[in-house]
């Protein structure tokens, strides 16, 4: 009787305690049901990696970004900036590869990441990375001092159908990255063989001085980098790279490539990326504080101050646009004898 009694009480015991073991494991249920129902959020400070130096389209971005998500709140977490400049972005780009896994890394570019690795000077790529979101839309401008001889574009393109060696081009980009490629798009469209086009690179940013000094005829560069200039009447813009004429003072004074009869456009998407192998709860979060951060005022106001567009594209699209950018790239420094081994 005694054994019968001991045994029901162990019996009874263990149903209690397995009762209260269930109480226990639906409260941690909760708990974990949050962490993996994709609601992930930053447990430290974020960085932003500009794998350029500072004053460029990359830092401009990534510092106007990290201060719209800070003063709006988008962001609760502590945002730096940090410059990784060298390789025309490939420095920065094999530092963010060695953060595999990390979720509190981000960086920002644009079309180098597709034309450098295409001309050898990389060994990472678009596809090495998370892509995230892209933000915005700058354009690119074609620049000569104020008293070259061509009023527009067809009259430098005349010339060089001519003697496309005679006329020197000068970029901030290294030959067959960006600066040196809107160009040649636009000269390509144009008549002119492209593969004689003489092309020079500044890359301490000293176009715009070989311009204004005689060593050079022509500025491929952003637009932002010929406002100040073409406002002093330096130089003339003969021609931007947009669709249509952007807004704002000087800006507005500035004609298209369209306008001319040259039907080509170059648009300098920039965008956001993650490291490899990021979560997707991570890629989740950032997509959605991007886009929240691309339709704010803040950032609305910021754009128009650069004369940047809203160019927004989420993670899926943005990987698809990637691809498909990398294959136009390839035709062109392929008929440039420029893609890498």
């Amino acid at each position: 009787m005694k054994k019968f009694l001991s045994l029901s009480l162990f019996v009874m015991l263990a149903l209690f305690l397995a009762a209260c073991g269930n109480d226990d494991s639906s409260g941690d249920d909760t708990t974990d049901g949050d962490e993996t129902s994709g609601e992930w959020e930053p447990e430290q400070s974020i960085e932003i990696v500009a794998p350029a130096g500072a004053g460029g389209g990359w830092d401009t971005t990534a510092r106007m970004a990290a201060q719209v998500f800070q003063e709006e709140g988008i962001i609760s977490e502590d945002i730096g900036v940090v410059n990784k400049p060298g390789g025309g972005g490939a420095v920065g780009w094999a530092y963010i590869a060695n953060q595999e896994g990390s979720n509190h890394n981000l960086f920002v570019s644009s079309s180098p990441i597709l034309l450098v690795p295409l001309s050898g000077q990389s060994e990472y790529g678009h596809e090495d990375f998370t892509p995230i979101a892209n933000v915005i839309a700058d354009y690119g401008a074609f620049a000569v001092n104020a008293d070259a001889p061509w009023e527009d574009l067809n009259e430098l393109f005349e010339d060089m159908k001519e003697d496309p060696s005679s006329i020197t081009v000068v970029g901030t980009s290294s030959p067959g990255s960006m600066d040196h490629i809107q160009f040649v798009r636009f000269a390509k469209a144009a008549g002119v063989d492209i593969t004689k086009i003489k092309y020079v690179s500044a890359p301490d940013a000293d176009g715009i001085t070989q311009i204004l000094n005689g060593s050079a005829d022509v500025y491929s560069t952003g637009v932002a980098e010929v406002v100040e200039q073409a406002k002093a009447g330096n130089i003339r813009v003969l021609a931007v790279t947009s669709e249509e004429r952007l807004d704002g003072d000087t800006l507005s004074d500035f004609p298209t490539a369209k306008e001319q009869g040259i039907d080509e456009v170059f648009i300098n998407w920039r965008g956001f990326f993650g490291p490899p192998g990021m979560d997707q709860a991570a890629v989740d979060y950032y997509e959605a504080k991007f886009k929240e951060l691309s339709d704010s005022d803040a950032f609305a106001e910021i754009r128009a101050n650069y004369g940047w567009d809203e160019m927004y594209m989420g993670s899926e699209e943005y990987k698809q646009f990637l691809d498909e950018e990398k294959e136009s790239l390839e035709s062109i420094l392929e008929e440039l004898n420029l893609l890498g081994e």
